[in-house]
């Protein structure tokens, strides 16, 4: 990345608001012509909408009902999309499993230990958390569970 693509990101990123010119002039033009002539553009105006309503009505049915259409659509593949997710259940079980069983003893061991620590008020020894042997049983549980879930996967 050179100096000049830096000073590019730099100015890019700061976002200045972008000039647009064109739909005013417009509006313009369309004020001093109604000025002019009130009496044409009134009569003219109150007939035009009267016969475009009901085709803008069809219209509008026809995209509600083609909206409602695409959204039931949606709605049944998202229901055939939707799996259950089967990684949770594989790793329980591999923590249960003989695989993993030292670690879930060292971890169901540090778990006691912290809760009796709380329940005793006299504790003045360290604090005592159980991360790290709860990292080693969700290494393992994971290791045991991910070539079952592959299987399934395929």
């Amino acid at each position: 990345m050179g100096i000049t693509d830096y000073f590019s990101d730099m100015i890019s990123s700061l976002g200045f608001p972008e000039a647009q010119a064109e739909a005013p002039a417009e509006n313009v033009e369309q004020s001093n012509d109604q000025e002019a002539e009130p009496e044409e553009k009134s009569a003219e105006s109150t007939e035009e909408p009267a016969e475009e309503e009901p085709e803008q009505e069809e219209e509008k049915e026809e995209e509600g009902e083609e909206e409602e259409e695409e959204e039931e659509e949606e709605e049944e593949e998202e229901e055939e999309e939707e799996a259950e997710d089967i990684k949770p259940q594989l790793e329980e079980e591999c923590a249960n499993s003989s695989q993993c069983a030292p670690y879930k003893h060292h971890y169901d061991e540090c778990v006691e230990r912290v809760t009796r620590q709380q329940e005793d008020e006299d504790y003045k020894g360290p604090a005592e958390d159980c991360v790290e042997e709860f990292f080693h049983l969700t290494h393992c549980a994971t290791q045991c569970a991910a070539p079952k879930l592959f299987k399934t996967l395929k």
